[in-house]
């Protein structure tokens, strides 16, 4: 049976913590920090009875932190190119190293890393690495690496605004000055002569405080002084030492990467990348965070197995969630990519967009359910969940240098308030029943056939009164499902047209079915006729899912 990809993406420093203290911009010390240990042999199989196959344990390779690890040989970070206490994992400070912050003994950080892979793998469940192949921290220097192996811009003539051979931009003969106080409570200012370019393609010594101002952007044989000019024979320099860094996770036994902000980076790397991963682990599976549709062929063509769907059916599901389009725009979403399906990753929170229940996005968690039943369900592609997601966490906290914006911070020690009452048994009656509807959905994804393997068919068409609900077909072999969503907060009949050409087309037989609802256990009959209708009940901002034989 062909596996249908759930993720569930953690971001691993915030997962296990149980400090509730929670002081804006506190240190590790006052808040406290989650650690890989945390995920023992009994949370792995939690996680893994949602229906879950991967997670992504966000923020393992060592970045840029103002927590001084210097007794450990760890080079400290000035604060000034540092983004909250904690700092982001996105501002990787050595590729080769784990972050210290998540292990027990740090001493041991790389072997308790592996350790968690293994753990990982005894539960069932693959693990998803990030890769962060854009940018790297201001102050990024390898302690890890293999012997022999060159760091980054150790060869770079820096005079050299872009060379091929280089590894970092550079802005000759200027200092790097941007807009706030480089001391940040030192002694000394943070100082860079000269100038690196920063991360998100700002060409100059002068970032401002909305730019990616703590990271650096790395060269990979685009001359962006000249226009975004390619230079790729003979091969960049920096091609060789990330595409050695994959081989070096790879050999790790993680089963995959979720590439950041890949589109920054061009497909000719991508291509010459993969395959030779690929050569060495051809199960190893990339994701691409790619934001552009326009890309998306070039970039799946260049080696990605699975691309972000961000601007398509994210964002048309958020919009009929509040309210602000029609179901019938979700048909548009899906039709877009269709030739390009099983590649596209659905999913309605990661750790850069809003939560559900903030007052930033819907304002109720409940408003999710007929998004996931939709993103889960819909086609044979996978879905990802972000952690507390299933609970409802709002993320509207004030953690420090993120401030309440409805998103889970990625820069500051702090504990997930869901995640922490969930640990400790103390969830509302709400979380709970919640959290059961997400255990069946994802569980519905992963186990029936006609999800995992099963042909789609989009029942707006004929139905094009219904502007809150959305209905569709999922078949393979003889089980048939229809699924139901009422994106209202009402309850609702919704009478589904079923086409002839459906009959035709997955070669249902007319006839009085019996169905079974997979959510709520109710069985019913099924009178199914060509351009017939089927009367379904739904709960407000519920979802049925039908099962029956053709």
């Amino acid at each position: 049976m062909k596996e249908k990809i759930v993720i569930y993406q953690i971001f691993t420093r915030l997962y296990g913590n149980r400090n509730t203290t929670r002081k804006e911009g506190g240190t590790i010390e006052e808040n406290g920090c989650g650690k890989m240990n945390d995920f023992t042999p009994a949370a792995l199989k939690k996680i893994r009875e949602m229906g879950v196959s991967h997670i992504w344990y966000t923020g393992i390779i060592r970045h840029a932190t103002q927590t001084d690890y210097s007794a450990h040989g760890i080079p400290k970070n000035h604060p000034a190119v540092v983004k909250g206490k904690a700092g982001s994992p996105y501002a990787i400070t050595d590729y080769y190293d784990v972050d210290p912050d998540l292990a027990t003994d740090v001493d041991k950080r790389m072997q308790e890393f592996e350790q968690l892979v293994e753990r990982t793998h005894k539960a069932g469940m693959k693990v998803i690495l990030d890769f962060v192949p854009n940018h790297v921290a201001r102050q990024y220097h390898s302690i890890c690496k293999p012997e022999g192996v060159e760091d980054l811009g150790e060869g770079d003539n820096p005079q050299n605004g872009f060379n091929t051979r280089n590894n970092f931009y550079y802005c000759p003969a200027q200092c790097f000055s941007p807009y706030f106080d480089l001391y940040s409570g030192e002694v000394t200012p943070y100082h860079e002569e000269p100038a690196k370019a920063t991360g998100n393609d700002c060409f100059h010594n002068a970032p401002g405080k909305n730019d990616w101002y703590e990271t650096v952007k790395l060269n990979y044989g685009l001359d962006y002084y000249a226009g975004r000019v390619g230079h790729f024979d003979p091969i960049p320099n920096t091609w060789g030492k990330m595409t050695d860094i994959l081989l070096f996770w790879a050999a790790k036994g993680i089963d995959g990467f979720r590439c950041d902000m890949a589109e920054m980076v061009p497909t000719a790397f991508w291509q010459w990348a993969t395959e030779r991963v690929k050569a060495q682990y051809p199960d190893k599976v990339f994701i691409g965070e790619v934001y552009d549709p326009t890309q998306y062929r070039n970039y799946i063509g260049a080696g990605f197995d699975y691309l972000y769907d961000k601007v398509g059916m994210y964002d048309t599901v958020r919009a009929v969630m509040c309210g602000n389009q029609s179901t019938h725009a979700i048909t548009g979403a899906w039709q877009q990519t269709d030739d390009i399906r099983d590649h596209m990753l659905y999913f309605l929170e990661n750790h850069d967009e809003q939560r559900i229940a903030s007052t930033f996005f819907a304002g109720n968690a409940r408003k999710g359910v007929p998004g996931l039943v939709v993103s889960a369900l819909l086609q044979q592609n996978p879905v990802m969940v972000y952690a507390g997601q299933e609970y409802g966490e709002p993320g509207m906290d004030k953690e420090g240098f993120s401030g309440c914006d409805g998103r889970t911070t990625i820069f500051d020690y702090w504990s997930v308030d869901t995640l922490v009452r969930a640990a400790t048994r103390k969830l509302t009656a709400e979380e709970k029943a919640l959290k059961e509807v997400y255990d069946k959905v994802l569980n519905i994804a992963r186990k029936e056939k006609a999800v995992s393997e099963g042909v789609s068919f989009d029942l707006m068409y004929v139905n094009g009164g219904s502007h809150r609900q959305y209905a569709f077909l999922r078949k393979a072999g003889s089980e048939v499902l229809l699924v139901v969503a009422n994106f209202e907060d009402v309850p609702v009949t919704m009478d589904v047209t079923i086409p002839a050409h459906a009959f035709d087309f997955l070669k249902i037989k007319e006839k009085s079915a019996n169905a079974e609802d997979l959510l709520s256990g109710e069985r019913t009959k099924l009178s199914l006729k060509r351009d017939g209708a089927v009367s379904v009940p739904l709960q407000p901002l519920g979802a049925a899912v039908l099962k029956f034989k053709a």
